[in-house]
């Protein structure tokens, strides 16, 4: 009897924490269906660029300008609705520069994406998992506390974004980004 009790226990703990690769290079998954954000759209000259490695991992590189009214770079995958219904949470395993990028969400019908902060530590591999909870409505800089919550069934596309300032080149390679259910 205890050794089916624990084979349930086992079975209910994998199906309770479910991942879903969005970008996994390796096996080809989130590797198609990316644009460029720049601030070039509001006049700045930020540039970034994605590419993969000869590790198959993503890489988010560039150079971030403060110059005329610039001061942000961004990559957006385009993902199908409803794909991350019933998420909890956004795992990502990524190699840094020691600068902060935010992890986007957008909803095709809200003027503001939904964003979370992730630190980046230099040449070193970190793991973090990001709860739905902790992305914060924000347009052009601002974080908004009367926004609307993220509704995650609605998000189409998942980014990659820099900002606050930090000026200079910029690298973050990505080995994934799970959602957790």
């Amino acid at each position: 009897m205890n050794k089916l009790f624990t084979l349930f226990f086992l079975i209910s703990i994998s199906i309770n924490c479910q991942n879903l690769d969005l970008i996994n290079p390796e096996n080809n998954i989130g590797v198609n269906n990316w644009s460029i954000v720049n601030d070039d759209v509001m006049g700045g000259i930020s540039k970034s660029f994605l590419s993969i490695n000869e590790d198959e991992n993503l890489i988010f590189k560039g150079y971030l300008s403060l110059e005329n009214n610039g001061g942000f770079a961004s990559s957006r995958l385009s993902i199908d609705k409803e794909k991350l219904k019933g998420v909890k949470s956004f795992k990502i395993k990524f190699k840094g520069d020691g600068n902060t990028y935010k992890l986007r969400l957008r909803q095709g019908n809200r003027r503001a994406s939904y964003s979370s902060d992730f630190i980046s530590v230099k040449n070193k591999w970190l793991e973090v998992d990001i709860p739905v909870e902790n992305f914060k409505p924000t347009w052009r800089g601002y974080t908004y506390s009367d926004y609307p919550a993220v509704e995650i069934e609605k998000i189409n596309s998942l980014g990659l974004h820099i900002s606050d300032k930090q000026e200079g080149e910029f690298t973050l390679e990505i080995e994934y980004i799970k959602a957790t259910y």
